[in-house]
């Protein structure tokens, strides 16, 4: 970052004063036994059956609601919003060095190294079709038909590029011979590895650090799709040896639509900007034919053309502080509860079926998928919402070959993410998903459960009807 007047070091603490005015202080991580402060966690719903409820907000595999940290962090700094590295007034000043130490922030969060680069993005979508844009030519891309569309997609974009889709393995041992054998096949040249940290599906975890391992004794690249895992997990990237990872702010308690891409910056440093515009050149000239000529920075800025989204930076690396001061070793244990409480309340329903890959004892983080004998998913989780007040996803969860995979339906079978073609109690290709985190309160697990039992037992107390391709309460 270029230099700046002296005024800066003054902009700097104003900065650190305004983002800290009103955040509460830290949690330690023996109080992690309590939810986290979260947006939302008293926000009353109505009743298709008459009345109202506290919202169970049980979709954090979506989008988790916001930290109230992170609300109170952004909402002291509004005020002294400004345009960043454009500016050379005082609030530009302060919010380019807010800007530039959240990206100091979300390298500490992920253990990156010293010569790692930190690129802001919108989402992980964006993050890994940034990567899948800087690919080199010619690289071979290894993926497991498992991952969510937005790891599973991307690469189909470059025409120079190969994909080899690999089949959804049983176990995190048949994962990692999978790859290894794949990998042994390859005729050389770049390579690069995709895989989930955490299913967005089942809530596995996935063994990161073999895969990494065997993608490396190969000569491949390894890049971890940590969506689900950041957020209840840490990701150390020097630890696990993996060259770059992707998350989303909304999934990691922090909305305003960011994201982020961290790791090696060879490739993103030798390829061309993601976007082209203002604040990825350093310098463009006319030439004497009437073109241009652009020397394009080699700093992460080289991908972060435009204003950037200095809102949703700040929001992701308050977000990495309050779970790092939180303690994740607490968080964790707690959110194990809360697993064990859905998956043995589940247990006790025989019409349930709990979806997974690598069997009923795999470790996993706060998301379950499943489906109900004799009822249509998307029938039961509108009930659960009408009459419960229990929000949680029904489809296919972008991850649509994992989820049929897992259904044991055909390829080519129907069915559309989050908007079944059936009536309901029809049979159709979608499941249900729950999912939490560390702003869950036991209170709305426990609701869960037994509103699924009540609804098993004794079937809904509401008509519904399709509209739209979803189940809807009827209202006559």
């Amino acid at each position: 970052m270029s230099a700046r007047p002296a005024a800066t070091a003054s902009a700097s603490a104003s900065a650190s004063a305004a983002a800290s005015a009103s955040a509460p202080a830290s949690v330690s991580a023996a109080a992690a036994s309590e939810p986290l402060p979260v947006l939302g966690s008293d926000v009353l719903v109505p009743l298709v059956t008459g009345g109202e409820v506290t919202y169970a907000a049980l979709d954090y595999a979506a989008s988790a609601p916001a930290l109230r940290r992170v609300w109170d962090d952004i909402a002291a700094y509004a005020p002294y919003y400004g345009s960043v590295h454009r500016g050379a007034g005082y609030l530009s000043q302060l919010s380019t060095d807010l800007f530039e130490n959240s990206r100091k922030d979300v390298a500490a969060f992920l253990g990156c190294r010293e010569d790692d680069q930190v690129v802001f993005t919108r989402s992980t979508t964006d993050s890994l079709n940034l990567l899948a844009a800087v690919a080199p030519r010619g690289t071979e891309v290894f993926v497991f038909e498992t991952e969510h569309h937005a790891s599973l997609l991307p690469w189909e974009q470059r025409e120079d590029v190969t994909v080899r889709y690999l089949s959804a393995p049983r176990s995190p041992r048949q994962a990692v011979e999978t790859l290894e054998k794949a990998l042994a096949g390859r005729a050389g040249g770049p390579a690069l590895v995709c895989v989930t940290g955490a299913s967005n599906v089942t809530g596995e975890l996935w063994p990161v650090r073999e895969l990494a391992a065997a993608a490396h004794a190969h000569g491949a690249r390894i890049v971890l799709d940590a969506a689900q895992l950041a957020p209840h997990h840490p990701v150390d990237i020097a630890e696990a040896d993996i060259d770059w990872v992707a998350f989303s702010g909304h999934k990691l308690y922090a909305p305003f639509g960011a994201g982020v891409l961290a790791g090696r910056a060879d490739w993103l440093r030798e390829a061309r900007p993601y976007l082209a515009g203002g604040g990825a050149s350093r310098k463009v000239t006319r030439r004497e034919d009437g073109g241009v000529d652009v020397e394009w920075h080699t700093t992460a800025a080289r991908h972060e053309a435009g204003s950037p989204n200095v809102i949703g930076v700040y929001a992701i690396a308050s977000a990495c502080k309050a779970l790092t001061e939180a303690g994740f070793e607490g968080l964790v244990a707690r959110e194990r509860q809360l697993i064990e409480k859905v998956r043995a309340g589940l247990a006790e329903v025989p019409e349930v079926r709990v979806l997974s890959l690598f069997g009923d004892d795999a470790p996993r983080v706060g998301v379950l998928s499943f489906v109900v004998e004799g009822w249509n998913s998307s029938h039961f989780a509108a009930a659960l919402s009408a009459e419960y007040g229990i929000g949680v996803r029904d489809g296919l969860f972008c991850a649509h070959p994992l989820v049929r995979t897992l259904l044991d339906s055909e390829p080519d079978e129907p069915g559309e993410c989050g908007a079944p073609e059936a009536a309901p109690g029809e049979r159709s290709l979608n499941a249900i998903r729950v999912s939490f985190g560390a702003g869950t309160p036991d209170e709305h697990v426990e609701r869960f459960v037994g509103a699924v039992k009540e609804l098993v037992r004794d079937g809904a107390r509401w008509s519904y009807r399709t509209e739209d391709g979803r189940c809807v309460p009827d209202r006559g």
